[in-house]
């Protein structure tokens, strides 16, 4: 796509309206507009007159290039543009080279202007100034609501349990009643110093009680919606092979599957470096001089890939002592504890993730890794 005539096109996202900066073939300056949210009639008409008026100027056809940043609006608004035919690009806002001198002004009409410089370096070649997101298509966005539902819940059941033994703790009780019997061993409950529990937090109790009982019991329903779909779901789906491929290695269950394989292994990576970096478990290099070492991982990819990778190394150990990642750490750590050992962790969930992506890709077992016949799901 040529440069001399595009029309650049930032969006400013914002609540309750949208502010437009477009620039023009051949102009520095650029020109500001605002649209009240939502209103994508109004965009529609404003990227047209820009795009007539670079057309009359060139005496030919313009293009258009439009990009926003990332955020809570989510890609409708990149698919509502792209089906009109406006090639649209979603920017990675950490990822955008700023001035680290000092403290920088920050208003929507920089941003906006900033967003086109750094578009329109992109599309010249510049692929350093900024990083942009792979937008997924809705059938794959849509696959990823219910591990992301999963995990909010309980979130909310373990925030639950917490807040209900932290009001026994202030009575001097450090037991939870369980949920089965849960009158009786409230009846039988003393505090520190030999009262029944008063009545209002007998109360409270009773309520968070109710809240963790609808929690588990949205939590058993989704699991259960999940696993019908599983069974109607098409033999053919890439990414349902993968989850069933998944659940055949010893360790890795329901949920640690679907969220490897809707979060990651649904996407194609050229090498294991790009792999590595989309989960942000890539250590960053240091060189000056004559030092020359890694640091600590970049953390900026996908955090929910990264934490369940982390969580499935440590389960790697327990359900996989005999293969050769478990190994490598063995012999790494030996009875080191501590620090030591969680950086090492990193290292092997990075190495456990390239074999996995191997595996599922050209069907190479790692070495040791135990296959079972039936999926039993572990976490």
């Amino acid at each position: 796509m040529p440069s001399e005539n595009i029309v650049y096109v930032a969006i400013e996202l914002s609540v309750s309206s949208w502010l437009v900066a477009a620039r023009l073939p051949g102009t520095e300056k650029a020109r500001l507009h605002r649209v009240v949210w939502g209103d994508t009639a109004a965009l529609l008409a404003l990227i047209a007159e820009m795009r007539s008026a670079a057309s009359s100027k060139l005496s030919g056809a313009a293009d258009v290039a439009c990009c926003f940043e990332a955020g809570r609006d989510g890609f409708w608004l990149h698919r509502f543009l792209t089906a009109h035919g406006i090639s649209t690009y979603v920017l990675e806002p950490t990822s955008i080279l700023v001035n680290r001198r000092a403290r920088r002004a920050k208003t929507d009409r920089l941003d906006a202007e900033g967003m086109l410089r750094v578009l329109a370096a992109w599309l010249s070649g510049d692929r350093q100034v900024c990083s942009m997101v792979h937008v997924p298509t809705p059938d794959e966005e849509d696959a990823k609501r219910p591990h992301r539902e999963r995990e909010h819940l309980v979130q909310d059941k373990l925030r639950i349990e917490n807040r209900i033994q932290a009001l026994l703790f202030t009575q001097g009780i450090r037991g939870r009643p369980s949920l089965r019997s849960w009158e009786r061993d409230i009846a039988a409950l003393r505090t520190g110093d030999g009262r029944a529990l008063p009545p209002l937090l007998r109360t409270e109790l009773d309520r968070l009680r109710r809240r963790l009982v609808l929690v588990l019991e949205l939590i058993r329903e989704l699991e259960a919606d999940r696993a019908k779909a599983m069974e109607e779901a098409d033999a053919a789906d890439r990414v349902v092979g993968k989850i069933t491929a998944l659940q055949r290695i010893c360790g890795i269950g329901e949920n640690f599957a679907a969220v490897l394989a809707r979060e990651v292994f649904y996407r194609s990576f050229d090498n294991r470096r790009q792999l590595a970096s989309y989960v942000g478990i890539s250590p960053m290099p240091y060189q000056s001089g004559g030092m020359d070492r890694d640091r600590s991982i970049s953390r900026a990819g996908n955090p929910r890939a990264r934490t369940t990778m982390i969580q499935l190394a440590w389960l790697w150990l327990r359900y996989q002592p005999a293969s050769a990642l478990a190994t490598w750490f063995r012999e790494r750590v030996g009875t080191l504890q501590g620090r030591t050992r969680r950086i090492a962790i990193v290292a092997m969930a990075r190495k456990l993730l390239i074999a996995l992506w191997r595996y599922l890709e050209t069907g190479v077992v790692p070495d040791g890794m135990v296959i079972r016949a039936q999926t039993t799901a572990t976490a």
